[in-house]
């Protein structure tokens, strides 16, 4: 047999109080409750067999005399359960559960295109969600009916029961099995909704989308998400955007951003572009001698900013396009543009972050 003090971990000289306070510790880790391991719940019964014994002067005194101190197995008529009860609360009165309670918010998601999310839309969704009976109008009792009283708990919504435990005897509530803790019993349930005051039902919602929004941003709509049980009060239905990939327009935020392709010679001389924007043609300035990644800037045609009702920017990068196959006419075209400018022999010009120059390479064109 397991030496009682080894198991509350505790010294034959022990106090009282430090014996209840090593079974506390232990039962707070070792109840099936917490868990519910075979192996531990052999333990917690030691546990709980070495503080009955310990913290009875009695037995303890004959315990240390090296007598039996039970004469058999420990007996407690509440069980384990009970003691935690004593120890952690369970004896405090809990009073009837509400039979109406408030809903559960809801969140679903739909998609939006970039024109929509810059200007705005409304939708019609479709949700399946929780509504009051309206067969008993959220009472859970067939017409005219009302839930009676429980004759078991007297409408407490708990019983009591005194029950024997390590510490002595304690009163420990429980919640009344007849009525499931409401105080309260449905005779006559309604037959719509079985009892519980609200039924499934597909609902047609028309829901606003603001200009501006983005990925992420939801809109609350309060009241529309599931009714509680009892007919209790909706939670809130919660609608999150995500906004579908453009075909050619990238959005930062407010900004947005597009790339457009045109050949060097557009790009040396100069040419003006009709491009298709959030709100129609545009034209697009291309000064010559522009640079390949170079932005064109067009003010107020990027996305709505949320809730402030102005326009970002459209930033248009420009690509020039360098021909990789080129005619032998072609070829000499270009030979000739090149003397003419004297680039027979080029540099090519290697700059630093600060954009200074610090080394020049020399080359020449293949013959």
């Amino acid at each position: 047999m397991a030496d009682h003090y080894e198991t509350l971990g505790v010294s034959k000289g022990a106090s009282a109080d430090e014996i209840k306070k090593a079974y506390r510790k232990l039962a707070r880790e070792l109840h099936p409750d917490v868990n519910p391991d075979p192996k531990t719940q052999e333990r917690f019964k030691e546990v709980t067999e070495a503080y009955d014994v310990l913290s009875d002067g009695q037995k303890r005194q004959q315990y240390d005399m090296g007598g039996s101190s039970f004469g058999g197995g420990a007996n407690f008529g509440g069980g384990f359960s009970d003691i935690m009860d004593a120890f952690f609360g369970g004896g405090g009165s809990r009073g009837p559960r509400p039979r109406m309670r408030a809903g559960q918010d809801s969140l679903i998601r739909i998609q939006v295109d970039l024109n929509e999310a810059c200007f705005g839309t409304e939708r019609e969704i479709t949700v399946e969600t929780a509504v009051v009976c309206t067969k008993c109008t959220g009472t859970g009792c067939v017409d005219g009916d009302h839930p009676e009283v429980c004759l078991t708990c007297k409408g407490r919504g708990e019983v009591q029961q005194v029950v024997r435990s390590v510490i002595g005897q304690v009163m420990t509530s429980r919640p009344c099995n007849a009525c499931q803790g409401y105080g309260s019993v449905i005779k006559n349930p309604c037959r719509e909704c079985a009892g519980e005051g609200r039924v499934r039902s597909r609902q047609v919602i028309d829901v606003k989308i603001p200009a501006g929004v983005e990925t992420g941003n939801r809109i609350q709509l309060a009241g529309r998400g599931e009714v509680g049980a009892g007919g209790g009060p909706a939670g809130d239905l919660y609608v999150e955007i995500v906004e579908e990939r453009h075909e050619y327009l990238v959005r930062d935020g407010d900004t947005l951003h597009m790339s457009l392709e045109i050949s060097m010679i557009a790009a040396a001389l100069g040419t003006t572009v009709s491009i298709e924007t959030l709100d129609g043609p545009a034209q697009v300035q291309v000064k010559p001698g522009t640079q390949s990644g170079a932005p064109v800037v067009i003010k107020g045609k990027g996305m709505t900013r949320l809730r402030r009702g102005d326009r970002g920017d459209l930033i248009v990068h420009i690509e020039v396009q360098t021909p990789t196959k080129l005619s032998k006419e072609e070829e000499s075209i270009l030979r000739s543009f090149a003397q003419v400018r004297g680039e027979k022999a080029s540099e090519a010009h290697v700059k630093g972050q600060d954009g200074s120059v610090f080394s020049k390479i020399k080359g020449v064109f293949n013959k």
